[in-house]
């Protein structure tokens, strides 16, 4: 057994974060190979440890941090080559990222990786301390977009360690012969957040301002090389977030203005020459949808269903308000939709049965009547889909399937055929993403209400008794928990832990209504869906409380933090990434970045005392009580606008506090 003793290191950094450790290390030997925990303990200072003893557990401690450090590495490393879609395609090259640049190969000729942008060229006109200087390059490319007959790229790029982002515009030349100097390089643009070509020469694009994106800009280039930038849109409600975007038929340039309530869409038409945007439909409260096109129509994506769920209208582009639009279709009651693409005369619809399952709906734009599902995998979670290149077929996706244990698989999808195609590769690649059980469950929560969980195991489920057990969970802003691939969940698997992901009221899984359950007043019921989970694990005899962790980020922290006060006995542990802790006091200040948009998430304590009381029954700051707890690691950047640190600081010290008072009264109570 290895004991540390509990840190407050509100300054000293890990990796860039500041950061708060309470509790004691566990490392035990299970059947199924090394498997980590983490236990409560007194901190008091009574509590009986040697020097001596505390000296070797550091030593241990050590040893099992460089351990699981090489592990990792490892894990990383096997998943490096994993399938994504960094590469674009253009009309005569195919673009790629590598550390230092974007390259290019011509595919009308074998010949070398040809660099058309050097990292190190745009660092070259920074300002940087000395430190930043001994670093290689500054830059991470994000996103790269090709205009129209491939005669400039332009390319995000994020500062290491910063939230500086920089939008780098490149003239691209033939091969062997340079146009312009370092790299064709045109111009650097600051803060960009999203971009598109509407012509080889005209780009769009918007700016970040600390959290908020509310500028459209256009920037003409000229063959000399000069350039003209002028202000095209400016938002002026601060809950709204304006970016652009493009059809996927590169005929429709799109300026989205949402907020969490309602939508506003303006377009421009980049066929026309004259490239002014117009209003969709002008804002309505509670009104939210998204366009595409497709030969001369729009395909809107709007919550005017049943319900306030989403279904698939149209109308025509010269007439495009609501009173024009036309219903064409929308999934059955029970299976939300997650996303909408227009590809080649088809519309494709992601969603999300009841069980939290994905699903693929094809419907034929010239006769929606011909409708037909895809079947997918049962363990795949997340889907990606690849932007289409300049030059790829406009009638087949291309996507990646993927969950947090299973690695990316191609797939590609024949939309007029219905045919479906993995590009796996061989038969091992296929029998790997079999190798771990994919559990869906459904919880009854506090009111009935079926709350949808997906488990990962390596062993069937009556098997599972023994078994440590880390639960997943977020439940906010209509957003669902993520599924991705993450190669660190795949090593849990392999270490013996099984994965739970509990799809609780708040995120999307479920859909609009989903969210709206569990929004303002009705936040409680992330809450209760949360321990309902928990319980549906325990009476099926997966894991056990004193074997059972929780993690969550952000304002997941609010369900699992709240159990913490309300059912402390739950869980053994909990780590929580950049929590929203204190809700009370975040929401009743108006300076903050987030809170007047946040309110309609949270609710507003200050003008509504209904929703203040509301905040105050389950605001984890403001409900500690002196009583035993979950060990917790918590981890904060300390110049983080969306979550300050402060709050994190003032919960970590409340639940110290609550944590001595609770063990002076009951010097020899214990753990699990």
């Amino acid at each position: 057994m290895i004991v540390l003793r509990p840190l407050l290191c509100s300054s000293a950094p890990l990796l860039g974060v500041s950061w708060v450790r309470f509790g004691e290390l566990t490392v035990s030997k299970w059947k199924t190979g090394l498997s980590l925990s983490v236990q409560r303990w007194c901190t008091s200072e009574a509590s009986g440890w040697s020097s001596d003893h505390l000296s070797s557990g550091t030593v241990k401690y050590q040893q099992l941090k460089k351990y699981f450090v090489r592990r990792l590495k490892a894990a990383y490393h096997k998943f490096h080559s994993i399938p994504d879609y960094s590469v674009v395609c253009g009309c005569h090259h195919v673009y790629f990222i590598k550390d230092d640049g974007i390259y290019r190969i011509d595919k009308r000729d074998v010949l070398e990786p040809e660099q058309v942008l050097h990292l190190e060229h745009v660092s070259r006109g920074e300002r940087r301390t000395r430190a930043e200087s001994d670093e290689r390059f500054q830059w991470t490319i994000q996103r790269i977009r090709l205009s129209p007959q491939e005669k400039h790229l332009a390319a995000t790029l994020k500062c290491h360690h910063k939230e500086e982002l920089r939008c780098v515009v490149v003239r691209l030349g033939e091969r062997n012969i340079p146009i312009l100097p370092s790299h064709h390089i045109l111009l650097e643009l600051e803060s960009v957040f999203s971009f598109e070509w509407a012509t080889d020469d005209v780009l769009f694009y918007t700016t970040l301002e600390g959290l908020r994106s509310s500028s459209v800009f256009r920037l003409d280039l000229t063959s000399n090389g000069s350039s003209k930038v002028t202000s095209v849109y400016e938002e002026t409600q601060p809950e709204v977030f304006v970016e652009v975007a493009l059809s996927r038929d590169r005929q429709i340039l799109t300026i989205n203005c949402n907020s969490r309530t309602s939508s506003e869409v303006m377009l421009i038409d980049v066929t026309k020459s004259h490239l002014e945007p117009f209003v969709v439909q002008p804002r309505q409260l509670d009104l939210l949808y998204h366009v595409e096109h497709w030969k001369g129509l729009l395909i809107i994506l709007a919550n005017t269903g049943p319900a306030q769920e989403y279904q698939v209208m149209q109308s025509p582009i010269s007439e495009p308000s609501m009173g024009s639009w036309v219903s064409l279709f929308a999934l059955s009651p029970d299976t939300a939709i997650k996303d909408m693409d227009v590809v080649g005369d088809h519309c494709l619809l992601v969603g999300k049965t009841p069980a939290s399952e994905l699903v693929l709906s094809v419907t034929s734009l010239s006769n929606p009547k011909e409708t037909y599902l895809i079947e997918l995998p049962s363990w795949a979670c997340a889907i990606e889909t690849k932007k289409p290149g300049l030059a790829d077929q406009q009638d087949v996706l291309e996507f990646l399937l993927s969950s947090p244990v299973h690695p990316p698989v191609p797939y590609s999808l024949d939309l007029g055929e219905g045919l479906l195609l993995s590009e796996a590769g061989n038969q091992a690649h296929s029998e790997s993403q079999e190798e771990y059980i994919t559990t869906r469950l459904k919880a009854c929560s506090h009111d009935g209400t079926l709350v949808p969980v997906t488990l990962f195991h390596a062993v069937p489920v009556e098997d599972l008794s023994h078994v440590p057990l880390l639960v997943h969970v977020y439940g906010a802003y209509g957003r669902d928990l993520s599924m991705e691939f993450c190669p660190v969940k795949r090593f849990l698997l392999e270490q013996g832990w099984a994965l739970a992901y509990c799809h609780i009221r708040g995120g999307g899984e479920r859909g609009l209504s989903w969210h709206r359950q569990a929004r303002v007043e009705g936040k409680q019921r992330g809450v209760e869906d949360l321990q309902a989970c928990l319980l549906k694990f325990f009476s099926l005899g997966v894991s056990s409380p004193s074997l059972t962790a929780a993690t969550a980020c952000s304002a997941g922290a609010v369900p699992v933090a709240a159990l913490c006060n309300r059912n402390p006995n739950m869980m053994r542990a909990v780590t929580l990434q950049a929590p929203f802790l204190d809700v009370l006091g975040a929401m009743e200040k108006p300076n903050l970045s987030l809170t007047l948009e946040d309110r309609d998430e949270w609710g507003d304590p200050v003008g509504n005392l209904n929703h203040r009381h509301v905040i105050a029954s389950y605001c984890p700051l403001h409900n500690i009580t002196p009583q035993h707890y979950p060990s917790m690691l918590l981890t904060a950047h300390s110049d983080d606008p969306r979550v300050p640190l402060e709050g994190v600081l003032k919960y970590t010290k409340y639940i110290k506090k609550a944590i001595h008072t609770h063990f002076s009264r009951k010097p020899n109570a214990g753990g699990f």
